[in-house]
């Protein structure tokens, strides 16, 4: 079973190590230790956290029935019109996420930089690869 850093896991959380060390103070997440003598978080309860972490408020706005899996909330910071296409830009967390869409979209959804919206993704190929 791998064991994490602290570090380690609120990067892979998109929190700071602050935020984890409290929420260990706290008893919301069980630590171990590291081979090393440091403290960590067993891969296992690592993935249990960021699973219920990426739980969305079931009480938010917006369609409920989708089959997309991947919603990812954040926050508009650029958006690139022309007269056909538009590019927005979100942060999500730790992650850039750039979609294009129709201006006529992007107008009608009134996206600009500082309205929070969700990035939702499908998509018939997910290239997935361990970390080095």
């Amino acid at each position: 079973m791998p064991v994490y850093r602290l570090s380690e896991a609120a990067s892979l959380l998109g929190v700071s190590d602050d935020t984890l060390r409290r929420w260990a103070e706290q008893g919301r997440v069980t630590t171990t230790t590291t081979p090393t003598g440091t403290l960590g978080i067993e891969g296992t309860t690592l993935a249990a956290l960021a699973a219920k972490r990426a739980h969305l408020d079931q009480q938010a706005e917006g369609p409920h029935t989708t089959s997309a899996r991947n919603r990812l909330r954040g926050i508009v910071t650029h958006v690139t019109r022309d007269t056909v296409m538009a590019k927005v830009d979100m942060c999500c967390g730790p992650y850039r996420v750039v979609s294009l869409m129709s201006r006529e979209a992007a107008d009608a959804l009134d996206l600009r930089p500082g309205v929070v919206a969700d990035a939702v993704v499908k998509a018939t190929t997910v290239v997935v690869e361990p970390a080095r």
